[in-house]
């Protein structure tokens, strides 16, 4: 029998205590690190080495060839993983391609790829894979599988700031998720000066560049790094994002002219269509109208018309255009510029539906019932004249009785009536349970410098549901009207929630007193009911929240599973093809499918549609991604002047390295990582959305609200950081509510943190003025 106790009496860890280390170690660990862990001294590390070796030979280790130790279902450094989902967050997850062992394989996160190639679900590549807890990767990819090469233009491309050291210089990434510096030599170094924002492209090492670790050649200066106006330059270029047309495509673009009546086209200009869109908007692709139906036999039915700019009569299969379109896929919005799918010739003109001159259009005549059933339509070639531009604001303005001289002559030829549909078509959308989730979204108010002076919540008036309403009806009749002709489509799909996740939200509701039905029988309108349940509860936005989380993402493709969300068996988007290569699709095979002209989906796409698919629902969320990361640059700009302010706040997002909290006053975001958590060990609990204390029992869940302080706001590297501040009402025990022991505990960890900080700041200090830290060699 051995004794389990050390030299010193305390006692020596056991197989099973040592093995769980090493597993939950993010880090494969020596054995020195081991016996610091357990504090074994003296002779006892013999004894420890043998019970290493015992553990090796029962197949419970691996022994790297450095000498240090990891779990023996630990993956390896580099690995072949294929994408398999995407989070709620829109973040891409893996698992290995060759998995032969019992159980699930741990969860491998995928980093967003430095290069142009936007990754897709099914893609198989090559990663370098970093351990970051028990059973949990960070996967940076080096390279794509055989067979699953992209569109990339380039090699690998990185943005950063350019610090000169020693003649030559390093770039640090903006992407905070990118540890490496990037070494440029001295020779490369030519025009460049202190903290200038540079696009790199890295270079093989070794050859001329000696020892240096990541060589890299300047691509592009894009200005200097604290020009406000290039933050989102910073994530067009870090997320491959085209933005100059080439010479061949605005040359083309420049010849076209607006077509006559010729060729089939139906004269519309007699019909008021407005367009309505933000004040802010410069294109105008969609316009609609409204009127009763005036056939006897559809009683206080309506007939609509929503006409959508004729891109495919511009925009040729196979030529300059059309190519740039397509590698594009779509157009990327930010707060400060657009980088459209088109060029300005088409976006802004041509496709632009401007009020009072003629423009091409692809019409839809749409006759609704009394209840808003669709039953009749068609599709029509034609020339409109618009009556006029107007706003949401200006809209909904007239509507509640304050028109102005714009819309006042237009109240009861247009605007009315358009309500007047509007309001049947939103009680039909209450009856088939639509889903009624309604995701918060916020916006940067930018001034002519590039400085964000606030961020605000969007409106969501009724005029915006309005158009929402007309275009999903205008969606569904593309989709049918090219089933009905057995036609090729591009559908919008959306899968009802995965099971697994669909599970996890079933328990977590549970606990609040709701329940959902299994996954196979699950309507929209059963998620409704629990959101009407819950409207005036103090859960609501919890409840809200997690429902949000359930539900899959929406992609394109040629295969129809309907529309969850919009609890729809078909649906397709018409209405934007000057911004969505998936509609211009759809208008080509509707002009196939009618013989609307000369201008048609050829053969090839046709039998390519699968393909074309994949790729446009890739470019729709490079451009999510990027947006998304403009919108966190632009945040960390605004608060950069706040810096050790309070502020109050939600809990936005539970992870196992901290919590996301929004700010209740700007709708601004930020992270708590776990070392500005209060002082203890926190256990991510999953299923119930929240950071458990092992110690304290302090607990931070999801929709809690908590008082935050700012502690860095960097809009280089999008970061916002914040720091639990507990007081007698505010952080959390099992009821949310929590503080410490006592004044003491508090100021010393606070203390601690602030000890941490500095020496964190030095050394960054050092790093950027003094180039890349060096290990000093032992004397």
């Amino acid at each position: 029998m051995t004794d389990n106790k050390d030299k010193n009496g305390a006692p020596f860890p056991t197989a099973e205590e040592v093995a769980a280390f090493i597993a939950d170690s993010d880090k494969p660990l020596t054995k020195r690190d081991i016996a610091r862990a357990f504090d074994i001294k003296g002779e006892d590390r013999t004894r420890l080495r043998q019970l290493l070796r015992s553990l090796e030979d029962d197949g419970m280790l691996r022994k790297t060839p450095g000498k240090s130790y990891h779990a023996q279902d630990d993956l390896p450094e580099r690995l072949l993983i294929e994408i398999t989902h995407a989070d709620v967050d829109g973040d891409l997850q893996a698992r290995p391609c060759d998995w032969h062992q019992s159980g699930d394989p741990p969860a491998i996160f995928v980093l967003p790829p430095r290069g142009q190639a936007a990754l897709d679900i099914g893609d198989k590549v090559l990663a370098r894979l970093k351990k970051i807890a028990a059973r949990e990767y960070e996967a940076r990819v080096l390279s794509l599988a055989s067979g699953d090469a992209k569109t990339s233009d380039s090699a690998e491309r990185v943005v950063g700031v350019y610090k000169s050291y020693k003649g030559g210089g390093y770039v640090y990434p903006t992407n905070k998720k990118i540890k490496e510096d990037y070494f440029i030599p001295p020779s490369l170094t030519e025009g460049l000066s202190e903290g200038d924002l540079v696009v790199i492209s890295p270079l093989p090492p070794g050859g001329p560049y000696g020892r240096n670790k990541n060589p890299a050649r300047i691509v592009e200066r894009l200005g200097d790094k604290d020009d406000p106006r290039l933050i989102s330059l910073i994530a067009i270029h870090s997320h491959g994002i085209p933005t100059d047309f080439p010479q061949k495509v605005l040359a083309e673009a420049d010849v076209l002219a607006e077509p006559d009546l010729s060729g089939g086209r139906v004269d519309l200009r007699a019909v008021p269509f407005v367009t309505i869109d933000g004040a802010d908007a410069r294109d105008f692709d969609d316009a609609v109208f409204a009127e009763p139906d005036t056939d006897p036999k559809n009683p206080d039915g309506w007939h609509l018309m929503v006409a959508i700019a004729d891109v495919s009569y511009y925009v040729r299969s196979h030529g300059a255009l059309d190519k740039e379109a397509y590698k594009r896929g779509n157009s990327t919005y930010f707060a400060d510029r657009v980088v459209p799918m088109l060029p300005e010739r088409l976006s802004n003109d041509l496709c632009s539906l401007r009020p009072l001159v003629n423009r091409a259009a692809l019409a839809v005549h749409l006759y609704i019932d009394k209840d808003a059933r669709l039953i009749k339509y068609k599709f029509v070639r034609g020339l409109i004249k618009s009556a006029a531009r107007l706003t949401y604001e200006q809209v909904e303005d007239a509507h509640r009785g304050q028109p102005d001289d714009t819309t006042g002559p237009l109240m009861d030829v247009v605007i009315k009536p358009l309500y007047q549909a509007y309001s049947k078509l939103k009680h039909a959308r209450e009856k088939r349970g639509a889903l009624e989730l309604d995701l918060p979204e916020r916006k940067a108010l930018i001034d002519k410098q590039g400085h964000v002076t606030a961020i605000v919540p969007r409106q969501r008036l009724d005029s915006h549901q309005l158009i929402e309403e007309f275009m999903i009806l205008a969606n569904v009749a593309a989709a049918m009207a090219l089933e009905d002709k057995n036609a090729a489509c591009v559908y919008r799909i959306h899968d009802r929630p995965a099971f697994d996740r669909l599970e996890a939200t079933r328990e977590f509701l549970k606990d609040f007193g709701y329940s959902l039905p299994k996954s196979e029988t699950l309507e929209p309108r059963n998620l409704n009911h629990i959101l009407k349940l819950s409207a005036d509860k103090p859960d609501k936005a919890l409840i809200h929240t997690v429902l949000l989380r359930t539900q899959s993402q929406a992609i394109y493709s040629p295969e129809n599973i309907g529309h969850f969300g919009l609890a729809l068996e078909k649906y397709a988007h018409f209405t934007s093809p000057i911004r969505r290569y998936a509609d211009l699709l759809v208008h080509r095979s509707l002009v196939r499918a009618y013989s609307l002209g000369d201008d048609a989906l050829t053969d090839q796409e046709d039998q390519n549609l699968g393909e074309l698919a994949q790729h446009i629902s890739q470019t729709e969320r490079r451009s999510m991604l990027a947006e998304r990361d403009v919108m966190d640059r632009f945040t960390a700009q605004y608060l950069s002047h706040s810096i050790g302010k309070t502020f109050m706040g939600r809990v936005s997002s539970v992870t196992h390295f901290g919590i996301f909290v929004t700010l209740d006053e700007s709708g601004a975001d930020g992270i708590v990582p776990m070392r500005y958590l209060p002082r203890d060990f926190y256990v991510h609990d999953e299923k119930r959305h929240a950071l458990v204390g092992r110690e304290t029992g302090l607990s931070f869940h999801l929709m809690q609200s908590v008082l935050v302080r700012l502690v860095e706001a960097d809009p280089m590297r999008a970061s916002t950081v914040f720091e639990i501040v507990l007081g007698e009402d505010i952080g959390g025990d099992k009821s949310g509510r929590g503080r410490p022991e006592n004044r003491q505990d508090r100021h010393s960890s606070r203390d601690r943190r602030d000890r941490d900080n500095r020496r964190r700041d030095d050394r960054r200090g050092k790093r950027l003025e003094g180039g890349p830290n060096k290990k000093k060699k032992r004397k």
